[in-house]
């Protein structure tokens, strides 16, 4: 996966050093998810299957809830530009964006924040950036809802609202409820808890 998504802080031979120390991490560790959030290089090892179950359950609830035919795409690893530094950008495990939303590249493979309608993150080794930096990161990007499959603290966390920086409205909710997505996004749908934290294994 290519790591080089930025806003350019371009020095006098082109890119910023965290720039190329972010596209050299890529080359060198193939397979993992290289970041850079709020100025800082990140570097998330190979998920496991777990994780990559619980995105395979949210792609097919998400087609089988009409996603599509609301305009929707829905993408795993597509790279988002943040605005919380000249070279910042993430990569959330599944994004819901607009059906043109490659209409909105920024550089290389990153597209702006105001393509992508939900992002949602599964916990992993790098769990407190998932529920700390990132949520300060898609808040400033003005990304309308962010999901977390918390699996840290066993619950699911779903942020809306963003306003002024951070996001007004932050609800967890624990195993045997159901986390229900905003209408704004154009699709009626509620997502178990227990599916989000297990995948297909609930």
């Amino acid at each position: 996966m290519h790591a080089k998504c930025q806003r350019a802080r371009i020095r006098s031979d082109g890119m910023s050093r965290i720039s190329e120390a972010a596209d050299r991490l890529s080359r060198e560790l193939p397979g993992y998810r290289v970041e850079i959030l709020q100025g800082r290089l990140t570097a998330t090892p190979h998920a496991d299957g777990t994780h990559a179950l619980i995105l395979t359950e949210l792609i097919t609830t998400f087609h089988e809830a009409g996603a599509r035919q609301a305009g929707l795409k829905y993408l795993q690893a597509i790279g988002l530009w943040l605005p919380s530094g000249p070279d910042d950008f993430a990569i959330p495990d599944l994004s819901l964006v607009a059906a043109d939303f490659r209409h909105n590249l920024v550089e290389s493979n990153c597209y702006a924040p105001h393509a992508f309608r939900m992002v949602a993150e599964v916990t992993g080794p790098h769990w407190s950036d998932d529920l700390g930096t990132k949520t300060d990161c898609y808040a400033q990007a003005g990304i309308p809802v962010y999901l977390v499959a918390d699996r840290r603290h066993d619950e699911a966390v779903l942020h809306t609202d963003p306003r002024g920086g951070e996001y007004r409205s932050r609800k967890t909710f624990k195993r045997g409820t159901s986390v229900p997505l905003p209408e704004s996004l154009g699709i009626t749908l509620e997502l178990p808890v227990d599916r989000l934290l297990d995948g297909d294994e609930a």
